[in-house]
């Protein structure tokens, strides 16, 4: 093996390996915000941050998959999605069901008893981390999957980005909600997440079937 083949070989191992990092690090932070969001969310009794909690932990299912995937293709790139991701997808995918209608519930409820949150400012502070975090991890993923040329990662990047819209939607929820006072703008928020849960479940559904996904540049039967 010459040198320059033997140094490529060495370059892609470790960028694999960051993006097993960055996935890995993507489950922990899920799991930690959606602890902290749910806690906040029901002892706030704010809906739009405590769905946004919920959403976290089915990022973390989702993540699971995505690590799986990785360590897949690291292994060998040309073989399709195992059974463990595509059953990983299709919980995913039911979960934001679930939440989607579960939301959408609960803010059916609210508008009717009129409730409003005791203080929507956990919300703020979270989604303001979770805006920067999220960024970056948007950004070390697209680096990493353009290094290696890999449709998977960059399509993992491109999905991780709605985290970031989530993010900005509760972000703006928040901020509202605590300079006005007005008890709808809680439930507001909580639709901007049914949406966004809804296409989630839909895209995870889609990737099991080895379909095109929207948030995707590439999402084949081999992605």
């Amino acid at each position: 093996m010459n040198l320059e083949l033997q140094t490529s070989l060495e370059a892609n191992k470790k960028l694999w390996l960051t993006a097993l990092v960055l996935g890995i690090f993507t489950v922990v932070y899920n799991l930690l915000e959606g602890l902290v969001s749910v806690y906040f969310g029901a002892s706030d009794e704010t809906i739009a941050l405590f769905g946004f909690g919920v959403d976290s932990f089915i990022e973390v299912l989702s993540g699971v998959g995505i690590i799986a995937m990785i360590v897949r293709i690291r292994q060998n790139p040309d073989t399709p999605r195992s059974q463990f991701e595509q059953t990983a997808l299709r919980v995913t995918g039911a979960a934001f069901y679930i939440l989607a209608v579960g939301l959408v519930l609960t803010i059916v409820v609210n508008l009717l008893t009129g409730h409003r949150p005791e203080t929507t400012l956990p919300g703020i502070i979270i989604s303001a981390i979770s805006i920067v975090v999220m960024l970056w991890l948007v950004a070390a993923k697209r680096r990493v999957g353009r290094a290696l040329n890999s449709p998977p990662i960059l399509a993992d990047a491109n999905c991780t980005l709605t985290c970031v819209y989530m993010s900005i939607v509760l972000l703006a929820a928040s901020l509202v909600y605590q300079v006005t006072g007005l008890g709808f703008v809680d439930s507001l928020g909580a639709a901007g997440l049914v949406y966004f849960s809804y296409k989630e479940g839909q895209e995870a559904f889609q990737k099991a079937a080895g379909m095109s996904c929207a948030c995707e540049d590439e999402c084949g039967a081999h992605s």
